[in-house]
C-alpha cells in the first residue's frame, strides 16, 4: 500500500516520504495512529497544503523531546525489589517499572519509551538504560536496583 506520512517512523521513513508498506501494518499501525495516510492524490495535494504546520509541529516535539532529554540525562533512578542473599531478585524489574519511577520522578515517560538492553533487569546493582523520548531523542540513564531481604 502506497502512504504519506505525516510524522518521521524509524525504518520507514520521514515527514512528507511517500513510501509503500505491508496492508496490514499501513491499515492497523501507522493509520490509526496518525502516523500516515493513504497516498492518494487528494491526501497528498492536502498534504502540500499543510506541510509547513506538520513540519512545525514535528518540530516543536523534537525540541520539547531534546529538552526533556537533556533534564534527564545521566539521570540515576533507585528502584528497591525484594531480593535473595545471593543478589537474585524475586521477580524483576521491567520497563513499566522503570516508567512509573520516573513519571514519579516528574518525567512522563511510557512503558514503551523505555529500552532494557537484554530484557528485564534480575539482579541488584546498576544497570545502563536508555530512554526514547522521540524518534531521534535517546538518552542514556542508569538504574539502580537495590536489594530487599525479606
Amino acid at each position: 500500500m502506497q502512504i504519506i506520512l505525516l510524522e518521521k517512523v524509524v525504518n520507514v521513513g520521514n515527514l512528507g516520504d511517500i513510501v509503500k508498506v505491508k496492508d496490514g501494518y499501513a491499515r492497523n499501525f501507522l493509520i490509526p495512529k496518525k502516523l500516515a495516510r493513504r497516498a492518494t492524490k487528494d491526501a497528498i495535494a492536502e498534504f502540500e497544503v499543510r506541510r509547513a504546520e506538520l513540519e512545525k509541529l514535528a518540530a516543536e516535539k523534537l525540541a520539547a523531546a531534546q529538552a526533556q532529554g537533556e533534564k534527564m540525562a545521566g539521570l540515576t533512578v533507585q528502584i528497591a525489589q525484594k531480593a535473595g542473599v545471593d543478589g537474585r531478585l524475586f521477580g524483576s524489574v521491567t520497563n513499566a517499572d522503570l516508567a512509573e519511577a520516573l513519571t514519579k520522578q516528574g518525567f512522563a515517560v511510557e512503558k514503551a519509551q523505555v529500552r532494557l538492553p537484554v530484557g528485564p533487569l534480575k539482579v541488584v546493582g546498576d544497570h545502563p538504560v536508555q530512554v526514547s523520548l522521540h524518534t531521534d531523542v535517546l538518552v542514556d540513564i542508569t538504574v539502580s536496583v537495590r536489594g530487599e531481604h525479606a
